[in-house]
């Protein structure tokens, strides 16, 4: 654990930071940060630290003693490295008056690109190909098609905007669900909301899923979802593992029930190395590497950096989590977002 040097330390003084930072980036947080201590926990420290700082940024990947946490009194303010909150909105952080910011669109370059990846990968069989090439197999076999594909987006949040706008071009047909169907794009046939699912499933060739896990979003994909769905359809999920039930999605792709999957999460990780997923030709997995980036880091520390001038300075900070939705609550807007344009 590297505390770097405390100097000038006030009422509000020290933060705790977990996530992967280099010396230079620590410097440039302490920077930001003057006159405050910072402390690069790390995973090995942070479950002791955070009980004694008043700011924490960064994603805890151990157990956290949140009730103890919020005992305590003392932390103000989460910055969560991620989009995704499930790892610190506890119903104790939710019910205390400690403000979350998240990542949220941060990296929906990356994200989308991650998308891609997937389904281009499924629908051009690349696997099969990579499969072929180990043993000099030359032969041509059926691919797919992304162009004309009728493209269901499930959770319109900053990561699913950005996978519709790339998609666009492809001449696609783009739908979409969310809890706040507001601001519907051009590019965009239908922005439903989040209780038109099951249509939305209905007239997909390709779902992705872009949802934060909720209680309420928790095996949303169910066995019933995944029997409205086409046999054709393609589910690509970039969101979590854990909001599609794993055991239906397994019989659904061995019964011919979905075409096939392209998962960048699972419900455990890592993977089990016998789970079935990994054996099925129609199924394409990623390691969770969706929100990958050369400038994972940089961005993430220039972000929490920004932000931190604006909460020392008494300012509304970007991405506020509203902590009962479990999200950043987007702008009221009115529109008409399910007229098909």
């Amino acid at each position: 654990m590297d505390t770097g040097n405390a100097e000038g330390i006030g009422l509000l003084n020290r933060i705790a930071l977990c996530f992967p930072l280099e010396n230079s980036q620590c410097q440039q947080i302490r920077e930001a940060a003057e006159g405050w201590e910072v402390i690069n926990a790390g995973q090995e420290g942070i479950a002791d630290a955070i009980l004694e700082v008043d700011i924490f940024c960064g994603h805890a990947k151990v157990p956290i003693p949140w009730p103890e946490v919020v005992r305590q009194g003392r932390l103000q303010w989460i910055q969560s490295s991620a989009a995704g909150l499930d790892h610190c909105l506890t119903p104790e952080v939710v019910q205390s008056p400690i403000r979350v910011t998240s990542a949220s669109g941060l990296f929906a370059n990356q994200v989308a690109e991650q998308t891609m990846a997937l389904l281009l990968g499924i629908l051009r069989r690349v696997p099969v190909f990579l499969k072929a090439a180990q043993t000099k197999e030359f032969i041509r076999r059926p691919t797919d098609d992304l162009h004309g594909k009728t493209i269901g987006i499930v959770g319109f949040g900053g990561n699913g905007r950005r996978i519709a706008e790339i998609l666009a071009p492809f001449g696609n047909r783009i739908l979409a669900t969310d809890r706040f169907p507001t601001q519907c794009p051009p590019h965009v046939d239908q922005l439903l909301p989040a209780d038109r699912l099951h249509e939305l499933l209905q007239n997909s060739d390709v779902v992705i899923l872009c949802i934060p896990l909720l209680e309420s979003t928790r095996h949303l994909i169910d066995e019933k979802a995944l029997s409205v769905m086409r046999s054709n359809t393609i589910l690509i999920n970039v969101a979590r593992g854990q909001v599609v039930d794993e055991k239906a999605l397994i019989q659904s792709l061995q019964n011919g029930g979905l075409a096939a999957a392209g998962l960048d999460v699972t419900y455990e990780e890592p993977l089990p190395p016998d789970n079935p997923l990994w054996e099925m030709a129609n199924v394409l997995i990623s390691p969770h590497v969706g929100a990958q980036s050369a400038r994972r880091v940089p961005d993430t520390v220039e972000f929490f950096c920004k932000n931190l001038a604006r909460f020392r300075n008494g300012l509304s900070l970007h991405n506020e989590v509203d902590k009962e939705l479990g999200f950043p609550r987007p702008p009221e807007v009115e529109c008409q977002p399910d007229t098909p344009r």
